[in-house]
Protein backbone atom coordinates (compact mmCIF):
# COMPACT_ATOMS: atom_id res chain seq x y z
CA UNK A 1 0.00 0.00 0.00
CA UNK A 2 1.06 3.62 -0.76
CA UNK A 3 2.27 5.73 2.10
CA UNK A 4 0.35 8.36 3.54
CA UNK A 5 2.10 11.38 4.13
CA UNK A 6 1.03 14.34 6.08
CA UNK A 7 0.00 17.27 4.54
CA UNK A 8 -0.76 20.85 5.74
CA UNK A 9 -4.20 21.13 7.08
CA UNK A 10 -5.72 24.52 8.45
CA UNK A 11 -2.05 25.79 9.13
CA UNK A 12 -0.42 22.38 10.66
CA UNK A 13 1.28 19.31 8.96
CA UNK A 14 -1.43 16.64 9.99
CA UNK A 15 -2.66 13.30 8.42
CA UNK A 16 -5.17 13.57 5.81
CA UNK A 17 -7.50 11.90 7.77
CA UNK A 18 -10.85 13.69 8.17
CA UNK A 19 -13.47 12.95 10.51
CA UNK A 20 -16.94 13.48 8.81
CA UNK A 21 -18.83 15.88 10.57
CA UNK A 22 -22.69 14.90 10.36
CA UNK A 23 -25.21 16.13 12.03
CA UNK A 24 -27.49 16.22 15.56
CA UNK A 25 -24.68 14.49 17.84
CA UNK A 26 -22.87 12.57 14.97
CA UNK A 27 -19.73 13.72 16.54
CA UNK A 28 -18.80 15.88 19.23
CA UNK A 29 -15.83 17.18 21.35
CA UNK A 30 -14.97 13.68 22.48
CA UNK A 31 -14.67 12.05 19.29
CA UNK A 32 -13.26 14.58 17.19
CA UNK A 33 -10.62 15.10 20.33
CA UNK A 34 -9.38 12.01 19.90
CA UNK A 35 -9.40 11.90 16.27
CA UNK A 36 -6.78 14.54 16.32
CA UNK A 37 -4.94 13.13 19.08
CA UNK A 38 -4.10 10.74 16.61
CA UNK A 39 -2.55 13.19 14.18
CA UNK A 40 -5.78 13.78 12.03
CA UNK A 41 -8.55 16.61 11.58
CA UNK A 42 -11.55 16.10 14.43
CA UNK A 43 -15.16 17.62 13.13
CA UNK A 44 -17.88 18.69 16.00
CA UNK A 45 -20.80 18.69 14.80
CA UNK A 46 -22.41 22.20 15.18
CA UNK A 47 -26.16 20.71 14.74
CA UNK A 48 -27.61 21.56 18.41
CA UNK A 49 -24.46 20.57 19.56
CA UNK A 50 -24.76 19.10 23.39
CA UNK A 51 -23.81 21.83 26.06
CA UNK A 52 -21.71 20.24 28.74
CA UNK A 53 -21.48 22.34 32.59
CA UNK A 54 -18.41 22.66 34.32
CA UNK A 55 -19.44 19.40 36.35
CA UNK A 56 -19.36 17.42 33.30
CA UNK A 57 -23.15 16.88 33.43
CA UNK A 58 -25.16 17.34 29.84
CA UNK A 59 -27.60 20.29 30.14
CA UNK A 60 -30.60 19.14 28.40
CA UNK A 61 -32.17 21.43 25.48
CA UNK A 62 -35.46 22.05 27.16
CA UNK A 63 -37.87 24.55 25.28
CA UNK A 64 -40.24 27.05 27.40
CA UNK A 65 -41.41 29.63 24.94
CA UNK A 66 -44.69 29.32 23.65
CA UNK A 67 -44.35 31.78 20.32
CA UNK A 68 -42.13 29.52 17.97
CA UNK A 69 -40.04 32.35 17.09
CA UNK A 70 -38.58 32.49 20.38
CA UNK A 71 -38.24 28.75 20.64
CA UNK A 72 -35.73 29.13 17.81
CA UNK A 73 -34.15 31.89 19.29
CA UNK A 74 -33.67 29.60 22.78
CA UNK A 75 -32.45 27.05 20.24
CA UNK A 76 -29.80 29.30 19.06
CA UNK A 77 -28.50 30.03 22.06
CA UNK A 78 -28.25 26.12 23.11
CA UNK A 79 -26.35 25.54 19.54
CA UNK A 80 -23.75 28.04 20.49
CA UNK A 81 -23.26 27.23 24.35
CA UNK A 82 -23.43 23.96 23.50
CA UNK A 83 -20.84 24.16 20.45
CA UNK A 84 -18.54 26.39 22.69
CA UNK A 85 -18.36 23.62 25.58
CA UNK A 86 -18.10 20.84 22.67
CA UNK A 87 -14.98 22.76 21.14
CA UNK A 88 -12.81 23.29 25.06
CA UNK A 89 -13.62 19.29 25.31
CA UNK A 90 -11.44 18.84 22.02
CA UNK A 91 -8.97 21.00 22.62
CA UNK A 92 -8.56 19.26 26.16
CA UNK A 93 -8.66 16.33 24.56
CA UNK A 94 -6.19 16.75 21.71
CA UNK A 95 -3.86 19.45 23.21
CA UNK A 96 -1.31 20.25 20.39
CA UNK A 97 -2.47 17.59 17.85
CA UNK A 98 -4.06 17.46 14.70
CA UNK A 99 -6.51 19.94 14.11
CA UNK A 100 -10.26 20.74 15.44
CA UNK A 101 -13.19 21.82 12.44
CA UNK A 102 -16.45 22.42 13.09
CA UNK A 103 -19.17 21.28 10.78
CA UNK A 104 -22.30 23.32 10.01
CA UNK A 105 -25.51 22.72 8.05
CA UNK A 106 -25.87 25.97 5.94
CA UNK A 107 -29.50 25.56 5.66
CA UNK A 108 -29.89 25.88 9.45
CA UNK A 109 -31.69 28.86 10.15
CA UNK A 110 -29.12 31.20 12.03
CA UNK A 111 -26.19 29.03 10.83
CA UNK A 112 -23.86 31.74 10.18
CA UNK A 113 -24.89 33.36 13.51
CA UNK A 114 -23.69 30.19 15.52
CA UNK A 115 -20.74 29.78 13.69
CA UNK A 116 -19.67 32.82 14.04
CA UNK A 117 -20.50 32.97 18.29
CA UNK A 118 -18.93 30.03 18.11
CA UNK A 119 -15.86 31.15 17.24
CA UNK A 120 -15.60 34.06 19.05
CA UNK A 121 -16.75 31.90 22.36
CA UNK A 122 -14.10 29.46 21.97
CA UNK A 123 -11.23 31.41 20.06
CA UNK A 124 -7.90 29.52 19.57
CA UNK A 125 -9.11 26.14 19.85
CA UNK A 126 -11.03 25.43 16.48
CA UNK A 127 -8.72 25.56 13.51
CA UNK A 128 -11.48 25.32 10.35
CA UNK A 129 -14.92 25.20 9.38
CA UNK A 130 -16.82 22.98 7.20
CA UNK A 131 -20.00 23.49 5.68
CA UNK A 132 -22.06 22.19 3.33
CA UNK A 133 -26.16 21.60 2.35
CA UNK A 134 -26.64 24.77 0.53
CA UNK A 135 -24.20 27.06 -1.14
CA UNK A 136 -22.24 29.05 1.92
CA UNK A 137 -21.34 32.32 0.10
CA UNK A 138 -20.56 33.97 3.36
CA UNK A 139 -18.43 31.15 4.52
CA UNK A 140 -15.05 33.08 3.70
CA UNK A 141 -15.60 36.35 4.95
CA UNK A 142 -16.70 34.67 8.54
CA UNK A 143 -13.52 32.74 8.19
CA UNK A 144 -11.06 35.51 6.89
CA UNK A 145 -12.61 37.76 10.04
CA UNK A 146 -12.24 34.72 12.67
CA UNK A 147 -8.92 34.08 11.30
CA UNK A 148 -9.25 30.89 10.58
CA UNK A 149 -9.71 28.17 7.47
CA UNK A 150 -12.73 27.50 5.59
CA UNK A 151 -13.73 24.17 3.56
CA UNK A 152 -17.43 23.88 1.25
CA UNK A 153 -19.05 20.78 1.28
CA UNK A 154 -19.61 20.58 -2.90
CA UNK A 155 -20.59 17.46 -4.71
CA UNK A 156 -20.08 18.81 -8.21
CA UNK A 157 -17.17 21.02 -10.27
CA UNK A 158 -19.89 23.67 -11.12
CA UNK A 159 -20.78 24.49 -7.19
CA UNK A 160 -17.49 25.46 -6.35
CA UNK A 161 -17.24 27.91 -9.89
CA UNK A 162 -20.43 29.56 -8.30
CA UNK A 163 -18.88 29.80 -5.03
CA UNK A 164 -15.70 31.29 -6.27
CA UNK A 165 -16.69 33.79 -8.70
CA UNK A 166 -19.55 34.77 -6.10
CA UNK A 167 -17.85 35.06 -2.84
CA UNK A 168 -14.51 32.58 -2.31
CA UNK A 169 -12.17 34.71 -4.90
CA UNK A 170 -12.14 37.09 -2.38
CA UNK A 171 -11.06 35.05 0.65
CA UNK A 172 -8.86 32.97 -0.95
CA UNK A 173 -5.66 32.90 1.58
CA UNK A 174 -8.49 31.61 3.99
CA UNK A 175 -9.71 28.36 2.13
CA UNK A 176 -7.95 25.11 3.18
CA UNK A 177 -9.69 22.85 0.70
CA UNK A 178 -12.86 21.96 -0.80
CA UNK A 179 -14.56 18.70 0.53
CA UNK A 180 -15.86 16.77 -2.91
CA UNK A 181 -18.49 14.59 -1.18
CA UNK A 182 -20.11 11.87 -3.44
CA UNK A 183 -23.83 12.32 -3.63
CA UNK A 184 -24.37 8.50 -4.46
CA UNK A 185 -22.12 6.81 -1.88
CA UNK A 186 -22.35 9.72 1.16
CA UNK A 187 -24.77 9.45 4.36
CA UNK A 188 -27.20 12.36 5.80
CA UNK A 189 -28.32 15.07 3.31
CA UNK A 190 -25.93 14.62 -0.76
CA UNK A 191 -25.83 17.42 -2.92
CA UNK A 192 -27.60 15.78 -5.78
CA UNK A 193 -28.68 18.63 -8.59
CA UNK A 194 -31.89 18.58 -10.68
CA UNK A 195 -29.04 17.41 -13.73
CA UNK A 196 -28.23 14.47 -11.77
CA UNK A 197 -30.30 10.96 -11.78
CA UNK A 198 -29.95 9.58 -8.20
CA UNK A 199 -30.68 6.21 -9.99
CA UNK A 200 -27.62 6.19 -11.93
CA UNK A 201 -24.65 6.99 -9.95
CA UNK A 202 -21.48 8.56 -11.58
CA UNK A 203 -18.12 6.85 -10.57
CA UNK A 204 -16.11 9.43 -8.32
CA UNK A 205 -12.81 9.44 -10.25
CA UNK A 206 -13.92 12.06 -13.74
CA UNK A 207 -15.95 14.31 -11.47
CA UNK A 208 -12.95 14.47 -9.13
CA UNK A 209 -10.42 15.27 -12.57
CA UNK A 210 -13.06 17.62 -13.26
CA UNK A 211 -13.06 19.31 -9.99
CA UNK A 212 -9.30 19.79 -9.74
CA UNK A 213 -9.40 21.44 -13.52
CA UNK A 214 -11.55 23.28 -12.19
CA UNK A 215 -9.74 24.20 -9.64
CA UNK A 216 -6.41 24.57 -11.80
CA UNK A 217 -8.31 27.32 -14.07
CA UNK A 218 -9.33 28.99 -10.57
CA UNK A 219 -5.10 29.46 -9.68
CA UNK A 220 -5.67 27.04 -7.29
CA UNK A 221 -3.73 24.15 -8.39
CA UNK A 222 -2.07 22.95 -5.42
CA UNK A 223 -5.73 23.09 -3.01
CA UNK A 224 -6.35 20.07 -1.15
CA UNK A 225 -9.32 17.83 -2.23
CA UNK A 226 -10.86 16.09 0.48
CA UNK A 227 -12.70 12.98 -1.10
CA UNK A 228 -15.52 12.32 1.58
CA UNK A 229 -18.52 10.00 0.66
CA UNK A 230 -17.88 5.69 0.37
CA UNK A 231 -14.34 6.02 2.08
CA UNK A 232 -14.01 3.12 4.02
CA UNK A 233 -10.11 1.93 3.98
CA UNK A 234 -7.07 3.50 1.98
CA UNK A 235 -6.46 0.27 0.15
CA UNK A 236 -9.33 1.36 -1.87
CA UNK A 237 -8.38 4.50 -3.12
CA UNK A 238 -4.66 3.74 -3.95
CA UNK A 239 -5.43 5.22 -7.22
CA UNK A 240 -6.24 8.45 -5.77
CA UNK A 241 -2.97 8.63 -3.59
CA UNK A 242 0.08 10.65 -5.27
CA UNK A 243 -2.05 10.83 -8.58
CA UNK A 244 -0.74 13.83 -10.84
CA UNK A 245 -4.29 14.05 -12.19
CA UNK A 246 -5.66 14.72 -9.04
CA UNK A 247 -3.05 16.40 -7.09
CA UNK A 248 -3.26 16.86 -3.32
CA UNK A 249 -6.25 14.95 -2.03
CA UNK A 250 -7.23 14.02 1.43
CA UNK A 251 -10.12 11.22 2.91
CA UNK A 252 -12.89 12.33 5.09
CA UNK A 253 -14.25 9.20 7.02
CA UNK A 254 -18.30 9.48 8.13
CA UNK A 255 -19.42 6.31 8.88
CA UNK A 256 -16.48 3.84 9.89
CA UNK A 257 -16.08 6.43 13.05
CA UNK A 258 -19.78 6.07 14.08
CA UNK A 259 -18.76 2.67 15.66
CA UNK A 260 -15.72 3.29 18.26
CA UNK A 261 -16.04 3.76 22.02
CA UNK A 262 -15.78 7.64 21.76
CA UNK A 263 -18.42 7.87 19.43
CA UNK A 264 -21.34 9.65 21.02
CA UNK A 265 -23.92 7.84 19.54
CA UNK A 266 -25.92 5.22 21.54
CA UNK A 267 -24.93 1.68 21.69
CA UNK A 268 -28.52 0.05 20.34
CA UNK A 269 -27.67 2.44 17.03
CA UNK A 270 -24.33 1.35 16.68
CA UNK A 271 -25.77 -1.88 16.72
CA UNK A 272 -28.13 -1.21 14.06
CA UNK A 273 -24.96 -0.34 11.63
CA UNK A 274 -22.74 -3.13 12.63
CA UNK A 275 -25.68 -5.80 10.66
CA UNK A 276 -26.78 -3.32 8.04
CA UNK A 277 -26.38 -5.52 5.21
CA UNK A 278 -25.84 -4.14 1.56
CA UNK A 279 -28.74 -2.40 0.18
CA UNK A 280 -30.16 -1.29 3.55
CA UNK A 281 -29.84 2.56 2.93
CA UNK A 282 -31.88 4.13 0.66
CA UNK A 283 -31.11 7.19 -1.01
CA UNK A 284 -34.66 9.41 -0.62
CA UNK A 285 -35.83 12.97 -0.78
CA UNK A 286 -38.46 12.77 2.30
CA UNK A 287 -35.74 15.69 4.11
CA UNK A 288 -37.98 18.38 5.40
CA UNK A 289 -34.66 20.46 3.30
CA UNK A 290 -36.11 19.36 0.21
CA UNK A 291 -31.99 17.48 -0.31
CA UNK A 292 -31.87 13.71 -1.04
CA UNK A 293 -30.38 11.97 2.21
CA UNK A 294 -29.22 8.74 2.79
CA UNK A 295 -30.41 6.67 5.77
CA UNK A 296 -30.77 3.28 6.93
CA UNK A 297 -34.42 1.58 6.09
CA UNK A 298 -36.02 1.08 9.24
CA UNK A 299 -39.71 1.39 10.82
CA UNK A 300 -38.96 5.07 10.16
CA UNK A 301 -37.99 5.34 6.39
CA UNK A 302 -40.24 2.13 5.24
CA UNK A 303 -43.46 4.26 6.61
CA UNK A 304 -42.49 7.03 4.45
CA UNK A 305 -42.24 4.89 1.64
CA UNK A 306 -45.11 3.42 2.37
CA UNK A 307 -46.78 7.12 2.70
CA UNK A 308 -45.24 8.31 -0.32
CA UNK A 309 -46.67 5.09 -2.46
CA UNK A 310 -49.95 5.18 -1.57
CA UNK A 311 -50.74 8.97 -2.52
CA UNK A 312 -52.83 10.04 -5.01
CA UNK A 313 -53.33 13.15 -6.79
CA UNK A 314 -56.81 15.19 -6.16
CA UNK A 315 -58.41 18.40 -7.47
CA UNK A 316 -60.40 21.11 -5.55
CA UNK A 317 -63.03 21.25 -8.65
CA UNK A 318 -64.77 18.64 -10.49
CA UNK A 319 -62.72 18.07 -13.76
CA UNK A 320 -62.98 15.39 -16.47
CA UNK A 321 -60.74 13.12 -14.86
CA UNK A 322 -61.43 14.48 -10.80
CA UNK A 323 -65.22 13.27 -10.61
CA UNK A 324 -65.55 11.87 -7.32
CA UNK A 325 -66.53 14.12 -4.62
CA UNK A 326 -64.09 12.78 -1.57
CA UNK A 327 -64.67 14.28 2.17
CA UNK A 328 -61.07 14.84 3.72
CA UNK A 329 -62.56 16.51 6.75
CA UNK A 330 -65.81 17.18 8.04
CA UNK A 331 -66.18 20.70 6.62
CA UNK A 332 -64.01 19.88 3.23
CA UNK A 333 -64.08 17.72 0.18
CA UNK A 334 -62.12 17.14 -3.28
CA UNK A 335 -62.72 15.45 -6.16
CA UNK A 336 -60.37 12.37 -6.76
CA UNK A 337 -60.59 9.79 -10.28
CA UNK A 338 -63.24 7.09 -9.53
CA UNK A 339 -61.17 4.19 -10.37
CA UNK A 340 -58.93 5.56 -6.72
CA UNK A 341 -62.66 5.00 -5.02
CA UNK A 342 -61.21 1.28 -4.05
CA UNK A 343 -57.61 2.60 -2.69
CA UNK A 344 -59.36 5.26 -0.63
CA UNK A 345 -61.49 2.63 1.10
CA UNK A 346 -58.08 0.16 1.09
CA UNK A 347 -56.41 2.47 3.31
CA UNK A 348 -59.06 2.96 5.52
CA UNK A 349 -59.74 -0.54 5.83
CA UNK A 350 -55.74 -0.87 6.75
CA UNK A 351 -56.10 2.06 9.66
CA UNK A 352 -55.22 5.03 7.56
CA UNK A 353 -58.05 7.05 8.06
CA UNK A 354 -56.67 10.54 8.01
CA UNK A 355 -56.84 11.71 4.40
CA UNK A 356 -53.98 14.78 4.20
CA UNK A 357 -53.19 16.70 1.57
CA UNK A 358 -50.25 17.63 -0.01
CA UNK A 359 -48.72 20.97 -1.45
CA UNK A 360 -48.64 19.04 -4.76
CA UNK A 361 -52.07 18.28 -4.78
CA UNK A 362 -52.13 14.86 -3.88
CA UNK A 363 -53.30 13.31 -0.65
CA UNK A 364 -51.86 11.08 1.33
CA UNK A 365 -52.97 8.58 4.08
CA UNK A 366 -52.39 8.09 7.98
CA UNK A 367 -53.68 6.38 10.77
CA UNK A 368 -54.67 8.58 13.86
CA UNK A 369 -52.21 8.20 16.02
CA UNK A 370 -49.70 9.49 13.17
CA UNK A 371 -51.53 12.50 12.68
CA UNK A 372 -51.49 13.29 15.82
CA UNK A 373 -48.00 13.12 16.50
CA UNK A 374 -47.31 15.31 13.33
CA UNK A 375 -49.76 18.03 14.62
CA UNK A 376 -47.97 17.70 18.14
CA UNK A 377 -44.52 17.50 16.42
CA UNK A 378 -45.70 20.85 14.38
CA UNK A 379 -47.17 22.59 17.54
CA UNK A 380 -43.55 22.17 19.18
CA UNK A 381 -41.38 23.28 16.29
CA UNK A 382 -38.58 25.31 16.72
CA UNK A 383 -37.75 26.37 13.37
CA UNK A 384 -34.11 24.85 13.11
CA UNK A 385 -34.32 25.15 9.15
CA UNK A 386 -33.90 28.29 7.21
CA UNK A 387 -37.37 27.27 5.83
CA UNK A 388 -39.06 23.70 5.92
CA UNK A 389 -41.30 21.59 4.34
CA UNK A 390 -42.60 19.85 7.55
CA UNK A 391 -44.18 22.85 8.50
CA UNK A 392 -43.79 25.45 7.14
CA UNK A 393 -41.77 27.21 8.99
CA UNK A 394 -39.33 30.25 7.59
CA UNK A 395 -36.50 32.36 9.24
CA UNK A 396 -36.91 34.95 6.81
CA UNK A 397 -40.55 35.25 7.39
CA UNK A 398 -41.86 32.95 9.65
CA UNK A 399 -43.85 30.90 7.45
CA UNK A 400 -42.65 29.42 3.69
CA UNK A 401 -46.67 30.15 2.80
CA UNK A 402 -46.82 27.02 1.59
CA UNK A 403 -49.06 23.69 2.60
CA UNK A 404 -46.92 21.89 5.00
CA UNK A 405 -45.97 18.25 3.76
CA UNK A 406 -47.56 15.30 5.50
CA UNK A 407 -44.79 13.11 3.27
CA UNK A 408 -41.70 14.52 5.35
CA UNK A 409 -40.95 14.76 8.81
CA UNK A 410 -39.44 17.10 11.97
CA UNK A 411 -35.46 16.65 11.44
CA UNK A 412 -35.07 18.18 14.55
CA UNK A 413 -37.25 15.94 16.86
CA UNK A 414 -36.50 12.58 14.76
CA UNK A 415 -32.50 13.53 15.25
CA UNK A 416 -32.34 14.51 18.89
CA UNK A 417 -34.23 11.66 19.57
CA UNK A 418 -32.12 9.09 18.21
CA UNK A 419 -28.65 11.25 18.52
CA UNK A 420 -29.70 10.82 22.47
CA UNK A 421 -30.60 7.45 22.94
CA UNK A 422 -33.65 7.15 21.83
CA UNK A 423 -35.42 4.29 19.58
CA UNK A 424 -33.81 3.11 16.42
CA UNK A 425 -36.36 1.73 14.83
CA UNK A 426 -38.52 4.90 14.98
CA UNK A 427 -36.57 7.36 14.43
CA UNK A 428 -34.15 8.63 10.87
CA UNK A 429 -31.01 6.82 11.36
CA UNK A 430 -28.79 8.19 8.60
CA UNK A 431 -25.41 6.74 7.72
CA UNK A 432 -23.35 6.17 4.54
CA UNK A 433 -24.14 3.50 1.59
CA UNK A 434 -21.00 1.50 3.06
CA UNK A 435 -22.67 0.59 5.87
CA UNK A 436 -22.79 -2.95 5.51
CA UNK A 437 -18.97 -3.38 5.21
CA UNK A 438 -18.96 -3.06 9.22
CA UNK A 439 -20.23 -6.88 9.30
CA UNK A 440 -17.32 -8.16 6.91
CA UNK A 441 -14.61 -5.63 8.52
CA UNK A 442 -12.01 -7.63 11.04
CA UNK A 443 -11.91 -4.75 13.28
CA UNK A 444 -15.45 -4.98 14.20
CA UNK A 445 -15.49 -8.94 13.96
CA UNK A 446 -17.59 -10.51 17.44
CA UNK A 447 -18.84 -6.78 17.49
CA UNK A 448 -16.24 -5.55 18.99
CA UNK A 449 -16.23 -1.88 19.20
CA UNK A 450 -12.75 -0.41 18.39
CA UNK A 451 -11.38 2.99 20.08
CA UNK A 452 -10.31 5.69 17.80
CA UNK A 453 -6.80 4.83 17.99
CA UNK A 454 -7.57 1.27 16.78
CA UNK A 455 -9.58 2.74 13.81
CA UNK A 456 -7.07 5.42 13.02
CA UNK A 457 -4.19 2.78 12.89
CA UNK A 458 -5.96 0.36 11.07
CA UNK A 459 -6.80 2.93 8.70
CA UNK A 460 -3.05 4.05 8.39
CA UNK A 461 -2.14 0.46 7.80
CA UNK A 462 -4.76 0.23 4.86
CA UNK A 463 -7.52 -1.98 6.78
Amino acid sequence: MKTINKINISGAEVYPLIEGGKGINGTDGKSSGYWAKEGGVGTISMVSPTEISLSGTIIPEIFHEKIRAKRHREMVEYAIRGGISQAQIAHDIAGNNGRIHINMLWEMADSEEVIIRVLEGAKGLIHGVTCGAGLPYNLGAIAAEHNVYYYPIISSARAMKILWKRSFRNYAQYLGGVVYEDPWLAGGHNGLSNAENPLQPERPYERLIELRKVLTELGLPNLPIIIAGGVWSLSDWQDYIDNPELGQVAFQFGTRPMITKESPISDAWKMLMMHAQKGDVILQKFSPTGFFSSAIKNNFLSNLIRRKKAEIPYSETATEEMTFLLPVSPIKAVYIRSEDKQHVEQQRHLGYSMIKETPDETLVFLTPDEWTNIQIQRAECVGCLSQCQFSGWSRANGTTGKLPDPRTYCIHHTLMDIGHGGDIQNNLAFAGHNVYRFATDPLYANNHIPSIHELFNAILNGK
